[in-house]
């Protein structure tokens, strides 16, 4: 409490530019974010928090990787008044994150010259290795007592093999895979699934956490994260086919879907993606990909190759990723994975059922 109370002191000192002369225990640049942050008039507890994240503003960071997900987290560490550097091969992606502040390379070379924490937030296992540990990658340029950190959905035991190589570097590896859709990434709401042995190296990264996310859990040591990632998106995305199923039923039979919803709402049936994804998404017509179906699929092979590698058989898993690849084969490839109820409702000849905009949820 009292350290609280010293932050909110030298703030207020702060906002008088003489004042800085007086807090010379104090990074000036660190100063001067909060000085700016505390003049807005916003809420103190987030600037705060800004400001306590110390290691968050004086490291050097980079962002790698652009895409549905990256590109609000990205900006959302910004937005919290953070210095990042931002690099993506679709260099379209890198500018509305340096429209806020963000500085834009031009190869990820540039981007990691100089970084002692990079984040990686990319589409696969061999995207993230060749990024981190390939030729002219993170780890040829990261020094020691740096940390990546990666977002990524990748195979766990592609995340064993990038946290070896950063450990031989005496590089920290945190795997921290993103919970929640691309609307809570915009919004600040993601949730993460942390794997960390480290209690420095947590506190270090968890200020970046905070100002993309609203959740987070550590879930154990190196590789927890992931493990429990993939463990949960198999489920999520076996649930959106068998919501899609439902839905395409409902409407052959002629079963009123907004009804449906509200029954399903207040039963054990009840699920997030009928209830939020559904009715945001494909039910109002919009299959514009948060998360695609190519994704999807693509996570729910790393799910069955877990499971191979425990000798363990997943049929309806099987049966599920089966449904994805043939929908991915053609059109609804890069769509969003609620897309799914379009592919059923046309596989069943009916047409795709819409909910008025009054049952979409936040």
């Amino acid at each position: 409490m009292a350290h609280a109370v010293l932050l909110d002191v030298v703030a207020r000192l702060c906002l008088d530019r003489h004042a800085e002369l007086w807090c010379t225990g104090l990074p000036l640049r660190t100063i001067e974010v909060y000085r700016v942050l505390y003049s807005t008039g916003a809420n103190r507890d987030e600037h705060r928090a800004v400001f306590m994240g110390g290691q968050m503003e004086q490291s050097n960071i980079s962002f790698i990787g652009l895409g549905a997900m990256g590109q609000p987290m990205a900006s959302n560490i910004v937005k919290k008044g953070t210095a990042l550097t931002v690099f993506d091969i679709d260099t379209a992606r890198m500018e509305p994150v340096v429209a806020l502040g963000a500085a834009g390379a031009k190869s990820l070379g540039e981007a990691i010259d100089g970084a002692e924490i990079v984040i990686t937030m990319l589409p696969a296992t061999p995207h993230v290795e060749k990024v981190v540990t390939g030729p002219g990658g993170v780890l040829d340029s990261i020094p020691a007592g740096g940390v990546v950190l990666d977002m990524s959905t990748i195979a766990p035991s592609g995340t064993d093999r990038i946290a070896k190589s950063c450990a031989r570097k005496g590089v920290a590896f945190v795997d921290a895979p993103v919970g929640r859709l691309a609307y809570h990434a915009q919004r600040g709401e993601s949730l993460f699934m942390v794997g960390c042995d480290d209690d420095a190296v947590f506190d270090r990264v968890l200020p970046l956490l905070e100002a993309m996310g609203t959740t987070i859990h550590r879930c154990g040591g190196v590789g927890s994260g992931i493990r429990t990632k993939v463990v949960n998106n198999f489920m999520i995305i076996s649930i959106v086919q068998i919501t899609a199923e439902g839905l395409a039923l409902a409407t052959k039979m002629g079963v009123d879907v907004a009804i449906l919803k509200e029954v399903n709402a207040g039963t054990s049936g009840n699920n997030g993606q009928f209830q939020f994804n559904f009715a945001n998404k494909v039910l109002q017509g919009d299959t514009t990909p948060g998360f695609t179906i190519d994704l999807a699929h693509k996570d729910l092979g790393l799910a069955l190759e877990a499971a191979s590698d425990f000798r363990l058989g997943m049929p309806v898993g099987s049966s599920v990723h089966a449904v994805y690849g043939a929908a991915r084969s053609g059109r609804y490839a890069d769509k969003d994975f609620s897309a799914l109820l379009e592919y059923a409702c046309e596989l069943a000849a009916v047409d795709t059922p819409r909910l008025p905009a009054t049952h979409t949820e936040g």
